[in-house]
């Protein structure tokens, strides 16, 4: 189970993990013991919780065994009950991984892993939040940029005959990215042409979330073999005195699909 597997990184940054759901004690205690859960897992039989926290699935009919259930998500709650940041999803389809809430939760965690280019001007690193992905999955892909001494690249949006930086995922219709979230840049002020331009300097993160097809189609991509995303990181770098070529550096995050679960509580246990 993802969060299982994850459970000793986020101890590392601090958080325990536990998880709630509408199921009862027998059912929970089922699954544990065949998935070999160690964290704790919460019953909450009569979704009283589930509706205190207002995530009750009003699209679930009422008197179908699913009535209950919660809309999918993660709480990140500190050690006195304040809500620091939370992650859901209106489809019980998608979610977030462990990987990408714990990436969010603390950066710091992020310090393994890593695939690397050096150019003349620039040394790029690219991850992954997560490298196991499971149908509908939301994944976080990073890049981190450390430029030479004295280099500067332009951020989007610069006006101008300036070419920005630019990072492309190639089409694919296995997974749809969401907005590049780039960081705040700096104002350079070019005294001699009487300019002034937005630029990155010394070393800075892009982040991109990433969010994956359902099971099947996963399935039927993978055939055992890995899945990948493709891209690029384009960049144009300056010195004080010479802008030069633009320059494309080639990208790839590789996946291990893993399937869900299929496997069922004991009929004797199922909500009739």
């Amino acid at each position: 189970m993802e969060l299982g597997r994850k459970q000793a990184a986020f101890a590392k940054q601090g958080l325990n993990v536990a998880s709630i759901t509408y199921d009862s004690v027998d059912v929970l205690k089922n699954f544990a013991d065949r998935k070999g859960v160690a964290f704790p897992m919460l019953s909450d039989p009569d979704s009283k919780i589930i509706r205190d926290f207002g995530i009750l699935n009003d699209t679930v009919p009422r008197g179908t065994p699913f009535y209950g259930v919660p809309y999918p998500g993660t709480y990140v709650v500190d050690a006195s009950g304040v809500v620091r940041k939370k992650f859901f999803e209106n489809d019980y389809r998608e979610r977030y991984t462990a990987g990408a809430i714990l990436l969010e939760t603390s950066p710091e965690a992020a310090r393994e892993g890593w695939q690397q280019a050096r150019t003349s001007h620039l040394t790029v690193r690219w991850k992954a939040s997560d490298d196991t992905l499971h149908g509908g999955d939301h994944t976080t892909l990073l890049i981190e940029v450390a430029l030479n001494k004295k280099m500067h690249v332009y951020a989007p949006g610069v006006q101008g005959s300036y070419i920005p930086v630019r990072w492309d995922l190639k089409a694919d219709d296995l997974f749809q990215p969401a907005e590049t979230k780039w960081p705040r840049p700096r104002v350079l002020d070019l005294k001699a042409i009487g300019e002034k331009a937005p630029v990155f300097e010394g070393a800075f993160q892009v982040r991109r979330d990433v969010g994956f097809s359902q099971q099947k189609q996963l399935q039927e991509a993978a055939e055992g073999k890995p899945l990948e995303v493709q891209g690029s990181f384009r960049y144009q770098a300056c010195d004080d005195k010479v802008c030069y070529p633009p320059v494309t550096v080639p990208l790839k995050w590789t996946f291990r699909f893993e399937p869900h679960d299929p496997t069922r509580v004991p009929p004797e246990l199922r909500r009739k």
